[in-house]
């Protein structure tokens, strides 16, 4: 199918974006790496009258690192999130869940801000961020509004994004010393939508003990949902394999995943079960030190 007509603008600035949103009001849509926006205006899903694209603005895909925190600008790549040595040394969980994104050819032009704005209930970003306590920042011609990840996903497909806001950025707080964290995901072949997945983090004190925990799912609920339960149990334990199979079953306990030609409602949360059960172990494993960095 073919999309319906619209007006397209190339943005030169923010603040030039910002007006012509406004302007065009609810008929005007931002386009960027346009990886899940193209697809819905070939399904005639999205009817926008104006397309604004961004892909010039200077500035939006800068990737720093500010005290304990990596300020990642909104039109970064999928791609460049696998490759920045500022995020590999900062922030590992998230190239090892960029890496599950799609196809290479899709990850070249995907953006972070475009996958948080989109909220698919099914990407594998907003997962990673909900777990690593991130923030976007959103601009308007009213002023800049910061948004914490879990106020950011609404549902499916909705996020918190007002329809004169455009994100500009991702601030991601650096883990504590001590913390371990993974990502791992399951679908019929590489690159296909996740049946289930699951990111998990935990810091452990001088006596490996857990003194925090993260735990957050894909595919179990309509946004990525964090297992506050599951979480609980793990504080102040020393992460034994009971702790952590137990911990993976209440992850699970309250989660209503679709039913699909792909699996069951219980089979989805049998595969959830088994991720976070397995990316706990990975990030115990990450957070103790070798023998080797003690010395």
């Amino acid at each position: 199918m073919k999309p319906p007509s619209f007006d397209y603008v190339v943005a030169d600035s923010v603040e030039h974006a910002l007006h012509l949103l406004a302007d065009g009001g609810d008929d005007a849509k931002i386009i960027a790496g346009g990886q899940s926006l193209v697809p819905l205006l070939n399904f005639r899903m999205a009817r926008p009258s104006l397309l604004i694209d961004i892909n010039r603005v200077p500035g939006l895909a800068n990737i720093k690192k500010v005290d304990q925190t990596v300020k990642i600008g909104a039109l970064t790549r999928h791609a460049k999130l696998i490759t920045s040595n500022t995020i590999l040394q900062n922030l590992p969980l998230l190239p090892e869940a960029a890496a599950w994104i799609a196809h290479p050819q899709i990850r070249t032009r995907g953006t972070i801000g475009g996958s948080l704005a989109h909220a698919d209930a099914a990407a594998e970003l907003p997962v990673v961020l909900l777990a690593l306590d991130a923030h976007v920042t959103a601009m308007s011609l009213r002023g800049e509004r910061r948004i914490p990840i879990k106020d950011l996903l609404v549902s499916h497909f909705v996020s918190s994004i007002l329809p004169d806001e455009i994100i500009v950025e991702v601030s991601v707080p650096m883990p504590p010393a001590r913390t371990g964290a993974a990502f791992d995901e399951f679908s019929r072949r590489h690159g296909d939508y996740a049946i289930g997945g699951a990111a998990s983090m935990v810091t452990l004190d001088d006596h490996g003990r857990c003194v925090s925990a993260r735990i957050t799912v894909l595919g179990g609920g309509s946004t990525a949902i964090r297992c506050n339960d599951a979480e609980s149990l793990l504080i102040d334990g020393e992460l034994t394999t009971t702790d952590i199979a137990a911990a993976a079953k209440t992850a699970v306990n309250d989660l209503e995943p679709v039913s699909t030609v792909h699996g069951t409602s219980a089979y989805r949360r049998e595969v959830i079960r088994t991720l976070v059960e397995r990316t706990l172990i990975q990030a115990v494993h990450r957070a103790t030190p070798t023998m080797e960095s003690m010395d």
